[in-house]
């Protein structure tokens, strides 16, 4: 199927293979390395909570039960479901060395995704668009107002995503995993991310909230609404959460 061959996709899986005969003398790209963490100074803070009720529900059953939920009353969610999210998908769990460990896994401890939320009823927080400081464990405010029309404009208007009480929008810093494994740490930043998104997706059926991931956005649209710079950070995922009108 030669159409599929000469895709850029295919192109790009086939430019990062590993190559046993080669792996010692293929060519890396020199890239500089970026800062592990992305802070936004002398913004407006809203700190997360740090201790939660867990639910009674254990993982097996929230395997059973996890399912993509679009459908949402419109409601608040809480601060502290909000926290118990964020630190399930990105929270810092351990230090070795240099590196923050965290909930989910990366490549060589790198963690390239950055988690920037589109709040809509969080109580408590003001609607607006935030960064999430991992290792300070707090929202730095960027900008406020109901953003959400605008995110359901540059997510090919997928209307569900405006009846949502916040939207996880993951950007990746790809000179972070890139300086150390070239052009195939593309593909380790992409995988991060899944593994984020999991974590989220799980973490919101156990505390009975729905969640949808969507991969469906105008990049650049979504790269300015942002604010980044899409040469060096680019937006790749993002994941609605609310309340479920399904149960």
């Amino acid at each position: 199927m030669p159409e599929l061959k000469n895709t850029i996709a295919m192109l790009f899986l086939e430019g990062t293979k590993l190559d046993r005969a080669l792996l010692n003398r293929g060519h890396r790209p020199n890239i500089l390395p970026a800062e592990p963490f992305k802070r936004y100074k002398n913004r407006e803070k809203v700190l997360l909570k740090r201790k939660w009720q867990g639910a009674n529900r254990d993982l097996w059953e929230t395997l059973q039960n996890r399912r993509t939920r679009r459908n949402y009353k419109r409601g608040l969610i809480s601060l502290e479901e909000l926290s118990v999210m964020l630190w399930a998908s990105q929270g810092l769990t351990a230090q070795a060395g240099p590196y923050y460990l965290r909930t989910a896994p990366s490549a060589g401890a790198l963690y390239p995704i950055e988690t920037y939320i589109g709040i809509n009823m969080v109580e408590g927080v003001d609607a607006g668009l935030y960064h999430f400081d991992v290792k300070g464990f707090q929202l730095e405010t960027l900008k406020k107002g109901n953003f959400m029309e605008d995110i359901v404009h540059i997510a090919l208007g997928q209307g569900f995503i405006k009846n949502a009480s916040c939207i996880f929008i993951w950007t990746a810093v790809f000179r972070r995993t890139m300086c150390k494994y070239g052009n195939r740490g593309m593909r380790y930043c992409f995988i991060d991310v899944a593994h984020i998104c999991q974590n989220l997706l799980l973490a919101a059926e156990t505390i009975g909230l729905g969640a949808c991931p969507i991969a469906a956005f105008f990049d650049d649209e979504m790269n300015d609404f942002l604010e980044i710079d899409n040469k060096e950070e680019s937006a790749i995922y993002m994941a609605c959460i609310g309340r479920s009108a399904e149960s």
